[in-house]
């Protein structure tokens, strides 16, 4: 069974963004040991899972060939397979890109089932609270940031229940930020 895997940069006090999608507090720019560590997670992946609202600005951005970017992550961004899941949608726009309309934990108990390799999901809020909710989640690989911001949202917002996790690895780069990877008790 594929394993979907989580990649989000959180605040040092636990938020995603802020109080209304802020994410001016990211550790710029990442040093080139971040940037190896976070290919050593997406090696293993061949699909990219996505709620709509990320969706719409990711895709574009990374079919721009942004300048700054690493050459080989803005290939394994364009030409990795994506699913977007969305409710308003109907078809989708961008390439290597199929939408998924359906029940979430269905949707993701199916792309598991496939065969194939490993499912990476980026953030919105909503969405990646939605995946933490139902624990979907089997990796979580977390990038603390060194900054506080006191408010904002949370990929915890709708846990209705606690979720145990087991550390596998924490790493700290020149940059700042110290990547956290953990499963979920139920995987260890």
């Amino acid at each position: 069974m594929r394993k979907l895997k989580l990649q989000v940069q959180l605040t040092l006090d636990g938020f995603m963004c802020g109080l209304y999608g802020e994410m001016d507090w990211m550790t710029l720019p990442w040093d080139d040991q971040l940037k190896s560590y976070v290919q050593k997670i997406t090696d293993s992946v061949d699909c990219i899972v996505l709620g709509r609202k990320l969706a719409e600005k990711f895709i574009p951005y990374w079919a721009s060939s942004p300048k700054g970017e690493d050459a080989l992550g803005i290939k394994k961004m364009n030409e990795t397979q994506k699913v977007v899941f969305t409710k308003t949608l109907v078809a989708s726009e961008w390439a290597n890109t199929i939408l998924a309309t359906g029940d979430l934990e269905e949707e993701i108990t199916r792309l598991k089932n496939q065969t194939g390799r490993d499912l990476i999901a980026y953030g919105g809020v909503s969405f990646v609270s939605a995946l933490v909710r139902h624990s979907l989640i089997d990796e979580f690989n977390l990038f603390i940031n060194p900054t506080l911001i006191g408010r904002g949202q949370s990929i915890c917002l709708e846990l209705e229940a606690n979720q145990t996790l087991w550390i596998k690895k924490a790493t700290s780069f020149p940059c700042g930020i110290v990547a956290l990877r953990y499963v979920l008790a139920k995987d260890f």
